[in-house]
């Protein structure tokens, strides 16, 4: 299934600002899908990470068995000429597997047209995005987390390819479960095919986007403005607590003076009598 037509990507900042749609390169993204191809890769990339180290011993290298069990006549039992028979409890395994290589080789040519068709398979799912570059000075998980969740897909299997090696980059999404960062011409036909959605930097696929002003994340600026309001409504409230204790206190002592009057009347009144 081949129709030549051409794709268009949706492309975004490193904090996940949207940004002009750009256009994929015509000689990559031509709508190309050759199922049997990619088959045929993904298969030998599978086969290529078995390390083949499975092992079983026939019966000459059991250890023991070289005594012949019991007399070959006259016991009434069958015959037998060792105890590493494969039909004796410890003895050796017929048709065991022993260490082997699974290579598969896949020509160069058939790789790349493979590889070819996964990125145009994703292509016309819309699940290409374009992202201007990702820049950063030291791993930051968070960061990586608020950019997956920002573009809407964290609950999907997401392919980041960087222009090149980048540490920090990979570092900083090598601890989310669903994110998975490498250079983009390591990338195999497996790796797309893996993912839900892939994140290419711009320069990768030789685009180069002038960088934009972006806003500081409006969470942040709404608690930085609001702290001072708060910091001076916090001693209004104390004062308006205290207030209370204060007047109360001052109506004690009156109180008291009221309840005393009464009291010395009637003495004064016993001793005129």
């Amino acid at each position: 299934m081949a129709d030549t037509q051409s794709f268009q990507a949706a492309s975004y900042t490193s904090r996940g600002t949207a940004r002009e749609k750009l256009d994929l390169p015509a000689d990559l993204f031509d709508g190309t899908v050759n199922m049997p191809v990619m088959h045929q890769a993904v298969k030998a990339f599978l086969a290529n990470q078995r390390q083949g180290n499975a092992s079983t011993k026939i019966r000459k290298y059991v250890t023991g068995g070289n005594q012949k069990p019991w007399k070959q006549k006259g016991t009434g039992r069958a015959r037998a000429g060792s105890t590493r028979a494969p039909h004796w409890v410890g003895g050796g395994t017929v048709f065991g597997p022993t260490p082997r290589s699974y290579a598969q080789y896949v020509p160069r040519q058939v790789r790349a047209l493979a590889r070819k068709s996964a990125f145009n398979a994703r292509a016309r799912e819309n699940a290409i995005f374009v992202i201007d570059a990702f820049n950063y000075d030291a791993p930051k998980t968070s960061r990586m987390k608020a950019l997956v969740e920002r573009l809407g897909v964290s609950d999907k299997k997401v392919l980041i390819l960087t222009d090149g090696a980048k540490t920090n980059v990979f570092l900083s999404g090598r601890n989310l479960p669903t994110v998975h960062v490498m250079p983009y011409s390591d990338v195999s036909t497996y790796h797309i095919l893996w993912s839900d959605v892939v994140l290419i930097e711009a320069s990768a696929i030789g685009h180069t986007l002038s960088p934009i002003a972006e806003k500081e994340e409006a969470p942040r600026a709404k608690k930085s403005t609001n702290a001072p309001a708060k910091a001076q409504a916090a001693p209004a409230k104390k004062a308006a607590k205290k207030a209370p204790a204060k007047s109360a206190a001052k109506k004690a002592p009156a109180k008291a003076a009221a309840k005393k009057a009464p009291a010395k009347k009637a003495a004064a009144k016993k001793k005129g009598k």
